[in-house]
């Protein structure tokens, strides 16, 4: 299969890191079409069948609009950087409660000049949601363990103490303090534009599943 992606997506993403305003995207929007939002929508489509193999409660979806690519428009409504768009592109492949449920696990893939990662999990649950979540850990402290024995990195942010209402010398206290569940791999240029990344990308999904699989399970939705 050749590549999805190319050195264009990059040198599209750095010339808009270097003229981020709406007059220069609106100039440009045709190489956004053919050098970013086209590649990445062929991705998504292509790794449809292998993420369904993983579980097919993970939603795939390669429309345009409301699927699984982000926008490239930024939400500045809150933020003090009124840049209009993002420099990278990015995909999030959700669970199927995801229009049910305020945080679900799934897995995301980001592309972006010196900063292409993925993998999956979840990253800043409602705290209905992670309360669950560590409640998961405690009531299957086996489980857990199974899935730190694959070796992953689970990341994230962590309390400094443990959370109120749990059992401060349990087993897994370090991993209760988490606030965000998640493990990533980097990838570089050379790696997104090979002929491969579509089957390193899948790689790395399954090395996280067990990750987002028990995530899935701890909420009580099927996996």
């Amino acid at each position: 299969m050749p590549a999805h992606f190319t050195p264009a997506l990059f040198t599209y993403l750095r010339a808009l890191k270097a003229n981020n305003t709406r007059e220069w995207f609106q100039a440009n929007r045709d190489r956004y079409a053919a050098d970013v939002e086209a590649p990445m929508l062929r991705f998504i489509t292509d790794l449809a069948p292998h993420l369904r193999a993983i579980s097919p409660a993970i939603v795939v979806d390669a429309r345009r609009t409301g699927g699984s690519m982000y926008r490239i428009h930024r939400d500045t409504r809150f933020s003090p950087d009124k840049s209009p768009y993002k420099i990278h592109v990015a995909a999030h492949f959700k669970h199927e409660q995801r229009k049910k449920a305020p945080s679900v696990p799934g897995f995301y893939l980001h592309l972006g000049p010196g900063d292409s990662m993925g993998g999956g999990g979840i990253y800043h649950p409602d705290m209905p949601t992670l309360t669950r979540i560590r409640r998961g850990i405690v009531e299957d402290a086996g489980g857990w363990a199974r899935v730190k024995k694959t070796g992953m990195e689970i990341e994230g942010a962590r309390l400094t103490r443990a959370p109120a209402g749990f059992d401060t010398t349990h087993e897994h206290i370090d991993d209760l303090r988490l606030k965000d569940f998640y493990g990533m791999a980097t990838f570089t240029q050379a790696q997104a534009c090979a002929d491969d990344f579509l089957d390193r990308y899948v790689a790395t999904c399954r090395e996280i599943s067990p990750l987002v699989a028990f995530l899935t399970k701890a909420l009580g939705w099927r996996w």
